[in-house]
């Protein structure tokens, strides 16, 4: 309920100077964010103690992520247009309500996660709680440090890329090529053509583009953003198990991640008129980037049995608190320098871009996250925790248990 409150409030624009407007979102985004992470850590941490089992830490993180990008499909796909159709015009009234429709959503899918989950793995019979001990374990461990810097790298080339993909598709593709693509899927309206119902439907939520161009910004990013979305989710529910069952886990991260730089740099690459090849590029990288989504955290349930198995503690609220530690370290700071970049290349926001500030653009949209995606892909490098060794660590840690209780 109180990130409700708060997930509103930060939304919403009170009539006050501007000052007051400045001072008043940075107090309401500081409260969502500490809300948030009161609810997201002992959240992510669920997933390393509702199981023992790795395959089943796997699935339970599928089918997390299956839903979590359900979500942001419908998120992605529906907010713009539906913040147009509350606002008529005014995009403060459109934001605060659809920003409380989502809130009142976000309530009843947590009172269900609160109703439907226990947690079945304990700490150890003789463990006393140590902040000190516990964050030295962490510390000297390989394996959360491995999977630290790669999470840090990994959020923050995901909202670098978020950002610039919004400023790539408004100012670097080409307007009328992407009205013609969205053309052939019959998402545009022209005068005198008679449409169905379905059509109807689309436009009454703003997923139709209109033959002045005025909102083909809009529908191809909404459409881009959810043909993304839906190949994740395809790829999370076919590929994430089954791959890392036969692999492992740091193998098919280390290989997906690496052919998701590749794909990511081509963004660069192509020419503003070739929207198909743009999609068909997204496709790709969704495909590749998305088993490694549940990976991720059902490596941390993993980091969190090898720290018992070495020092006879476990602390996986502490583990997973780090890595979300670094998630929204790397969220700030992608954000962040995807800004700076397209600044210092003279981008200015609303007007026609210069050469500089559409090449400024495209690194940050293909050549800069394909980087700072290998970075990861190096950290993963020093992840030691093999198939082998995480069936071992299990397999010890069940019959140690069994005798500690």
């Amino acid at each position: 309920m109180p990130f409700a409150v708060f997930f509103i409030l930060a939304f919403s624009t009170p009539d006050l100077s501007e000052r007051g407007k400045i001072i008043y979102a940075g107090i309401t985004y500081t409260l969502l964010m500490s809300i948030y992470s009161f609810n997201n850590t002992p959240y992510s941490s669920l997933g390393g103690v509702m199981t023992d089992d790795i395959k089943e830490r796997t699935s339970v993180a599928s089918v997390r992520f299956v839903t979590a990008t359900i979500a942001t499909f419908i998120v992605q796909g529906l907010t713009l247009p539906l913040v147009s159709k509350f606002g008529q015009g005014n995009a403060q009234k459109g934001w605060s309500l659809t920003i409380t429709l989502f809130a009142v959503i976000g309530i009843v899918l947590m009172l269900i996660t609160f109703l439907s989950t226990k947690e079945r793995i304990k700490p150890p019979a003789h463990q006393k709680t140590s902040v000190k001990q516990d964050f030295k374990d962490l510390v000297h461990s390989r394996p959360w440090k491995a999977m630290f810097i790669l999470t840090l790298f990994l959020f923050t080339t995901l909202a670098m890329w978020g950002s610039s993909m919004s400023y790539y598709f408004n100012y670097v593709v080409d307007k009328t090529a992407l009205f013609n693509f969205l053309q052939n899927f019959g998402l545009v309206s022209i005068e005198g053509t008679a449409y169905g119902i379905w059509h109807g439907f689309l436009d009454a939520f703003g997923l139709i583009a209109q033959p002045d161009l005025s909102n083909v910004f809009a529908v191809g990013f909404s459409l881009f953003n959810m043909i993304g979305q839906l190949v994740t989710l395809a790829a999370v529910i076919l590929l994430s198990q089954y791959l890392s069952n036969i692999f492992g886990k740091r193998n098919v991260f280390l290989i997906c991640l690496t052919l998701t730089a590749v794909f990511t740099s081509l963004f660069f690459f192509v020419p503003p008129q070739s929207v198909g090849l743009i999609f068909t590029v997204n496709i790709l990288k969704s495909l590749a980037y998305a088993p490694t989504i549940p990976l991720l955290w059902a490596m941390m349930g993993d980091v969190a049995d090898h720290s018992e198995w070495v020092n006879r503690r476990r602390a996986t609220g502490f583990t997973f608190a780090g890595v979300v530690f670094a998630l929204k370290a790397g969220l700030g700071l992608g954000g962040a320098i995807c800004g700076s970049i397209v600044d210092a290349f003279g981008f200015v926001a609303n007007q026609p871009q210069t050469d500089s500030a559409i090449h400024g653009i495209r690194l940050t949209s293909g050549i800069i996250p394909a980087a700072t995606f290998f970075i990861g892909v190096v950290a993963l490098y020093f992840y030691p925790i093999s198939k082998k060794l995480n069936e071992k660590v299990q397999d010890e840690l069940i019959i140690r248990r069994s005798q500690d209780h």
